[in-house]
């Protein structure tokens, strides 16, 4: 009879495992933070050597663009700062307004981190180039002691098409991202 009691206890338990929030969603993608792709709410920093009033910061709007002086809305949205650089260079030459123009692009602050759930304080925060799942929760206060600390879910918008998987505490997460805290079951 012991022995009976002892197996339903342990398939309860392996069922009760395979129920655990979040359990079922599939890894999502791999996030390499060196590749990193401006998007909107970004906000860039722009320097054209010798020209003062084609160097700023701007925002890239909900478009994808950004708007400069001179050469109007930019496209920026999927771009690296690289290739904006020269984007804008090759734009100032064809509009033959600095035919050798010096293009320096930068990121001078990057889209916010949402992290939810089990976490001190949820909300949003400032996201830093680097930050994998457990350092978002670590800004985010750290786990409540109900919290599932072994995965998170993360929404990621790719190339226009929102993602849901996911990740582990050594997970890259991406600007924009949306981390979930699970609660834990038992």
């Amino acid at each position: 009879m012991r022995r009976i009691s002892t197996a339903a206890a342990f398939l309860a338990l392996l069922l009760l495992s395979n129920c655990a929030p979040g359990s079922d969603l599939e890894p999502i993608a791999n996030y390499a933070p060196d590749h990193y792709h401006l998007g909107t709410g970004d906000r860039v920093r722009v320097i054209t050597f010798g020209e003062s009033q084609l160097t700023g910061e701007f925002p890239i709007d909900d478009q994808g663009g950004i708007a400069m002086p001179l050469l109007g809305n930019v496209k920026a949205a999927g771009l690296t700062t690289n290739a904006l650089e020269q984007r804008i260079a090759a734009m100032l030459k064809e509009q033959k307004l600095i035919p050798d123009a010096s293009v320096s692009v930068s990121v001078a602050e990057y889209r916010p981190i949402f992290v939810l759930g089990e976490v001190a304080k949820p909300g949003q925060y400032p996201y830093q180039p680097g930050m994998t799942m457990l350092t978002a929760v670590a800004v985010a206060g750290g786990f409540t002691y109900r919290g599932v600390e072994d995965y998170a879910d993360d929404i990621r918008t790719v190339d226009g098409k929102v993602l849901e998987g996911k990740i582990t505490p050594q997970s890259f997460i991406a600007p924009g991202d949306v981390i979930k805290i699970y609660l834990r079951r038992f």
